[in-house]
Parts: structure tokens; sequence; C-alpha cells
């Protein structure tokens, strides 16, 4: 083939399409793969992380190489109560994921990755790159972030900032602490995520489910060394900061069996309430990696996009009884309830595969504290 023509064209460089390249490569030794990405590096600035029930067992497999921190479980806690839940809890890292996949890449002759230039036009099977260049294959796969989503019947936000800490001397943190919520209620529902990496280094990161998207970075960062403070974690430095604002949908993103394919949060493949894509993403990589190419937007593709839209319907229901009926201030009550569940209710939620029991604990029995029937008429429940 000439040195433009590949079987798969991945727009974009982040956690999506960095999994469609590994899980491809993995089972078509022979296919031709180009990723794209306008950065220096793979993967942006991210900590990514899943529960261990999110991935099949295939699923597990293709993460295995780019997961940097296991856990055995996690807490959550709210003002009323405290919990453990036994679901393993696993870290993934921006600069594991560019290490790891530019690695594959470069024992991988036939196949192509583009660093630091960015795609100026993507068609059905042709995408032209900023300087000129123009590539084409049958397969155009574009995963170019959250920004697509501006205007798809967006609800409110996840925002947070979150600060990797050095620190001066060994931290007490063994397991993290995915969901504390006894701080002050601000801008939302708000709450800090504590990771412990190593044992001197601490990932904090101040999160808020707001009905706006303004992010005061600066204060952020001041209640996030704050709260690091009040564990007792005496910080030496701030190795790394992360920030984000990410769109909720009140209404399911269909996802389009056409080319070129919209992936990742741009087309939709990620948890409407939580705003997690890991498992997400990682379905669809393994379903483009085993399918025929002929075959990848076929029956198997409409029937894990019925299955996402079907999950993504009841997630985007929560969004709109979260955001529409429930006051701001009032929001905390909603996720201390559902941290109440069975323990593998809040799995199955997470991984996005709820089931019909689930989704009826979920909604059905004594409502959460501040919940108005009135608040959401008004707001427009059912819009």
């Amino acid at each position: 083939m000439p040195p433009n023509v590949f079987d798969y064209l991945l727009i974009g460089g982040g956690l999506q399409n960095a999994l469609i390249a590994l899980a491809v490569l993995q089972r078509q030794p022979r296919a031709r793969v180009c990723l794209v990405e306008r950065g220096a590096a793979l993967g942006g600035n991210h900590l990514w992380c899943f529960h261990g029930f999110d991935l099949s067992p295939a699923g597990q497999a293709l993460v295995a190489p780019l997961v940097v921190r296991r856990w055995d479980g996690y807490s959550v806690r709210f003002p009323t109560f405290e919990r453990r839940l036994d679901t393993p809890y696993a870290a993934v890292s921006s600069e594991r994921v560019a290490e790891y996949v530019s690695s594959v890449f470069a024992r991988t002759p036939r196949s192509r990755l583009i660093l630091g230039r960015a795609a100026s036009s993507v068609e059905a099977s042709r995408v032209r790159l900023s300087d000129g260049e123009t590539l084409y294959a049958p397969i155009v796969i574009d995963a170019r972030g959250p920004e697509a989503l501006t205007g798809q019947g967006i609800i409110g936000y996840q925002k947070f900032v979150g600060l990797e800490l050095e620190l001066e001397t060994v931290s007490d943190l063994r397991e993290p602490i995915v969901m504390d919520a006894n701080v002050r209620q601000d801008d939302g529902f708000r709450f800090v995520y504590a990771l412990p990496l190593t044992p001197k280094r601490v990932l904090i990161e101040d999160t808020y489910f707001s009905d706006g998207p303004v992010l005061d970075r600066d204060l952020l960062r001041a209640r996030a060394l704050a709260y690091a403070q009040g564990l007792g974690l005496s910080v030496a430095s701030i190795a790394r900061e992360e920030t984000g604002v990410l769109p909720l949908p009140g209404a399911a993103y269909v996802a389009r069996a056409e080319m070129p394919l919209r992936a990742g949060y741009a087309g939709g493949w990620f948890h409407p309430t939580t705003g997690y894509s890991f498992p997400i993403a990682a379905r669809l990589a393994l379903h483009v990696a085993s399918t025929e190419p002929k075959n990848l937007l076929g029956e198997a593709f409409r029937a894990l996009a019925r299955e996402h839209t079907r999950q993504q319907r009841y997630a985007c229901l929560l969004n709109r009884l979260l955001f529409r009926a429930v006051a701001p201030e009032a929001r905390r009550n909603v996720l201390e309830r559902f941290y109440r569940l069975p323990e593998a209710s809040i799995a199955r939620f997470y991984a996005l595969s709820t089931t019909a029991s689930d989704r009826a604990r979920i909604l059905c029995g004594r409502p959460p504290r501040g919940l108005s029937l009135g608040r959401a008429l008004t707001k427009g429940l059912l819009q």
C-alpha cells in the first residue's frame, strides 16, 4: 500500500483511540493503523480510574499493561455514614498510556503514530492534516473529546481540580476515598476524592456537580490543599495538576452507524451521570478489534449501540432528577442514599450495565431529602 493508506485511521490520541489502537494491533497483527494526535504525546494530562467490575475479562487483559496502581477496595464518606466497598479499583495514567502505546507502534512498522499534527478535516474515508498531508482508510474513527457535546442537551457539568501531591513523609492513606462529601456544599454537589498513588504521592481532587461550567481554579486548588492538610498530609510540592469541565447530558446521545465513526466522549460513548468513560471505551475498542472491518457497523455494532443508548437513557433520567428535581445544596443527599444500595448494584451502575432491579432500587423507596416534584415540573424534568 502507499504510505498514506491504512486500514484504520484514528483521530484523537486520548483514551478511546489508544484502547482501539491497542486492541486492533493485538487482534489483527497485519492491520495498518494510523493514530493522529495534535499534542506532543498521547493521553493528554489525565489519571483515569475504573472499578474492578467495569471491564470484561477481555477488557481487563487489554488494559492490564496500562495500570499503574490497584487497590482491593475503596471508601465513601457522608455526614450520616461511612462505608468501605470491597470492589477493586485501579488507576491508569496518561504517561503510561503514552509510553506503552507508543512502544507498540514502534514495534509495528506497518502502522504509524503521528504526533503534534492536527486534523483539519475528517471525512468518511479521508483525513486531511493541518500541514496538507492527506491520509486514507476505509475505517475512520473520530474521538477528539467532549467539546462536540456542546448544545447536545447539556443539563449540568462535572468540574474538578486535581493535585498530585509529593509528600514530605509517608501517608497513612492506604486505599482511595472515592467520595468524601463531608465538606462544605457549594456550587452544587461537592465532594473530595483522595487517591494514594505511592506512599509519598497522593492525588487530591476537589469535584463538583454544578449547573454551570465556570471553574475557579485558584479556589479549588486552595480547597484541595486544605483538604490534604486536614488529612494530616505534609505537602512538599505539587507534582501535577489536572482540571476538567465535563458536560453531562439530559438526553441520550444516540450512536450512529456511519463513517466517520464518532467515538469516545465526542460520540456519546461515556457514562452520562458520572462522566466515566473507561468501561465504555474498552467495550467499543474490543468491538472494533474483534469485528471484520467490512462488518464494523453491522448488526453487532447496532446491538452494542442499542444497549448503550438504553443504559444512557436511564442515566440521563437520573441527571434530570439530580439537576432539576433537587436544589443544589441538597444534592449530596441523593448520593448518600445511592451509596446505601447493595454493592453489586453500585458496581453495575458505574459500569453502565444496570439491570431492571438495579434501576428500580435506585428510583424506588423513600426519596432523598430535598427531592421536589414541584421543582422538577418547574424546571422541565421531562424535557
